[in-house]
């Protein structure tokens, strides 16, 4: 049946790396349509990584047109419009036309890493690091910005304001409201190495060093705000609200409703990204995490410690497509299980280097405690326990760096789905894992922060009163397996 006229349904738009998803939710949460778009990848050159704007646009209205024609939504019912996306990934465009500049230079994208370097040894990075709660990386947007403004051309125009810089969020907003307005949330800005975190401005200094012009730079808001409406969408009437912006994991964190300091959020998909909200003040991290801008809300900033695993999902595909083990990912759970525990060995899957708390690229995958007893099941076990082993170690972190323990951790993403790598989570962690009905967290944040901001819902508290629960996984008793699993989890990681 369509949804009757004055029914208020939220559009969440994720704009992700590798396609766009459209999500269209009614008040109560019941998702009426979710559809995915893909669109190409562009990789000019080893370590480079491109996307072509037009493509990312083309991706979000051909999922926006197939949603609203799925849920059969009257256009008319929507009540606001959100935004979430992949971050870091840089943006030039002509504020007048929104004709892109250039094709867009994505946060995976290394070809800044000589500069960061230079930065480095010139001795930026404490003082970086103090301003933005990040280090220096390419994988954040400020060095992307400073490289693509090389071009005279695009500087001259840059410090005329006439040309916009943004991260996706901004390019979207600037499209689906007629090119009448370039703005950002406080969460994609902290993301560009150009932003300050007690400030919660654009930081002169930091300009100055990159030499970024402050004329390209986008208007930055809170997270849930009426930044503008729809006007010249196809497939939307022009004057709804687009009131909500945040990037993907800071999304996630407020999709997942953790909203009391301590509560913390994995999303695992191929890595495993975890945020733990730290509150209304920036702690600066001794242990080797980001801190970030959570959200910004009327009223209201909250902070965030953020942790990256490079292998989370990625281990099971190396099950799967490097020694075929498993023929899907979804067989792993079943044959792990079918063992009573890993018969003593430990897989730390470093295939890409150790990202938090460790930092160390240079390190390698590893099994150890290989006997001549040890089957497939074993290993399957084992890589399942490294994914929850790896996680702890920042969650631990995590914990240490803001003196608060952790009141439960909620979960999401593909992995999240497998019931055993939840109770080896539970208990490696010794809390509680709360598992949602909706694991799209990404853009259900979206929605949330859009329908605070159109009205939909009134506060937090309304929000947290619609958010739901399918499962809680409690922690095992007996510790003593536990802490065996990570005795041999702290000696393998020593040898990775």
């Amino acid at each position: 049946m369509p949804q009757p006229a004055g029914a208020q349904t939220i559009v969440a738009i994720d704009q992700g790396t590798t396609g766009s998803t459209v999500m269209v939710l009614d008040g109560k949460l019941a998702v009426l349509a979710k559809v995915n778009r893909e669109f190409p990848q562009l990789y000019p050159k080893p370590g480079w990584v491109e996307h072509d704007p037009e493509a990312i646009w083309a991706s979000v209205l051909s999922a926006l047109s197939a949603a609203l024609a799925e849920s059969r939504t009257d256009p008319k019912s929507v009540a606001a419009v959100g935004i979430t996306n992949q971050r870091e990934t840089t943006l030039l465009w002509d504020k007048r036309t929104g004709e892109p500049a250039r094709t867009a230079i994505v946060w995976q994208d290394r070809r800044t890493a000589d500069r960061c370097a230079e930065l480095k040894a010139k001795g930026h990075e404490e003082r970086i690091r103090a301003l933005t709660g990040l280090v220096i990386d390419p994988y954040f947007s400020g060095t992307k910005l400073e490289l693509m403004l090389d071009d005279p051309a695009l500087r001259a125009r840059a410090e005329a304001g006439t040309l916009a810089f943004g991260t996706v969020d901004s390019f979207l907003v600037h499209r689906l409201t007629g090119g009448k307005v370039h703005v950002t949330d406080a969460t994609n800005a902290s993301r560009t190495l150009l932003f300050g975190l007690r400030s919660l401005s654009w930081e002169d200094e930091l300009l100055e060093l990159l030499h970024v012009p402050r004329a390209c730079l986008p208007e930055v808001k809170p997270s849930s705000a009426i930044y503008g409406t729809t006007r010249g969408v196809h497939g939307l009437p022009d004057g709804i609200p687009v009131a909500g912006i945040a990037g993907d994991q800071q999304a996630a964190l407020f999709g997942q409703a953790c909203f009391a300091p301590g509560e913390a959020k994995c999303t695992y998909g191929t890595g495993a990204f975890l945020l733990m909200n730290i509150g209304a003040e920036p702690i600066a991290s001794k242990c080797g995490l980001l801190t970030t801008v959570g959200w910004v809300i009327p009223g209201e900033t909250v902070y965030a410690f953020e942790g990256s695993a490079f292998i989370a999902g990625a281990a099971v595909q190396w099950l799967r497509d490097g020694l075929g083990i498993i023929g899907s990912a979804a067989e792993i759970e079943a044959l792990a299980l079918s063992v009573p525990d890993s018969g003593g060995v430990t897989l730390v899957p470093a295939f890409a280097g150790l990202g938090a708390p460790h930092w160390r690229p240079e390190a390698r995958g590893i099994i150890t405690g290989l006997t001549r007893g040890t089957t497939k099941a074993h290993l399957a076990r084992a890589a399942l326990e490294g994914i929850a082993l790896q996680n702890q170690d920042i969650l631990a972190a995590m914990q240490e760096d803001s003196g608060r323990p952790l009141a439960r951790l909620k979960v999401d993403g593909g992995a999240a789905a497998n019931d055993l790598l939840m109770q080896l989570q539970a208990d490696i962690l010794g809390v509680e894992i709360s598992r949602p009905a909706i694991i799209e967290t990404t853009a259900l944040g979206a929605a949330f922060l859009a329908g605070l901001g159109a009205g939909v819902w009134r506060d937090k508290k309304a929000i947290l009163e619609t958010w739901r629960e399918d499962r809680r996984f409690s922690p095992a008793r007996d510790r003593r397996v536990a802490e065996s699993l990570l005795a041999g989890w702290r000696a393998a990681v020593g040898k990775a």
